[in-house]
């Protein structure tokens, strides 16, 4: 392969099999949370809104006790410490795109020792309520109030050199697929992709992407 392959991994859905804002709201959360989710999949509102709004009904006091369920409740989808070691093997760079919260994506990846900086949004506790923070917003290029912008992310690597892959699942990966080289996906993702015309895989497990991802470097050969 010419171009450097480098990967943009979703979290939520992707690594975990559930998706983890959706078990925090529905764990602790008063039943506004339903609608605001409704919302945002609907995009009525943008993520970065929504996401917001969602985080602000939950008190700062259940921080320890909300890590603590969701550390111990997500489940990794099968294959991934394997993918890991495969890529890094293979010398892929991988890096880890997520919408998700700080508080719950390093302890949750922690036993997983990534090399390459782990994206995703921030939190403050310190008022009554928690707040979201956007360590990594929307550049000039996107306008949709991302929250984590993937696409800015991605513009990061110039067409030219990489070759540029997106795995995910979900409408917030949706805006990065489409500037991608190509898209491993599942659930939402791979119906728009479908839809769209974009090229991509489905994927079950990780294993299926390691399959895919030896497949993609033996054509680019």
């Amino acid at each position: 392969m010419s171009k450097k392959l480098v990967l943009f991994c979703d979290f939520d859905g992707t690594i975990t099999e559930k998706d983890n804002i959706v078990a925090i709201m529905r764990r602790f959360a008063p039943p506004e949370w339903e609608e605001l989710t409704q919302r945002i999949l609907g995009q009525e509102i943008s993520v970065r809104a929504g996401v917001g709004k969602l985080f602000t009904l939950l008190p700062s006091s259940l921080r320890q006790e909300i890590v603590d369920y969701i550390v111990a409740e997500a489940k990794i989808r099968p294959g991934f410490a394997e993918f890991v070691r495969f890529c890094e093997d293979a010398g892929i760079e991988l890096l880890i795109t997520s919408g998700g919260i700080d508080f719950f994506v390093h302890p949750i990846l922690a036993p997983f020792q990534l090399k390459n900086p782990i994206y995703c949004n921030g939190s403050d506790f310190s008022g009554e309520t928690i707040t979201i923070t956007w360590p990594h917003a929307c550049d000039e290029h996107c306008s949709n109030e991302c929250g984590m912008c993937k696409t800015t992310i991605i513009r990061r690597y110039s067409a030219d050199d990489y070759y540029r892959v997106v795995i995910g699942d979900s409408i917030t990966d949706l805006a990065g697929a489409k500037i991608a080289d190509f898209v491993i996906a599942r659930s939402f993702l791979e119906k728009k992709c479908e839809e769209l015309g974009l090229p991509y895989r489905p994927f079950t497990t990780f294993h299926d992407v390691i399959q895919i991802l030896q497949d993609i470097t033996q054509l680019k050969k």
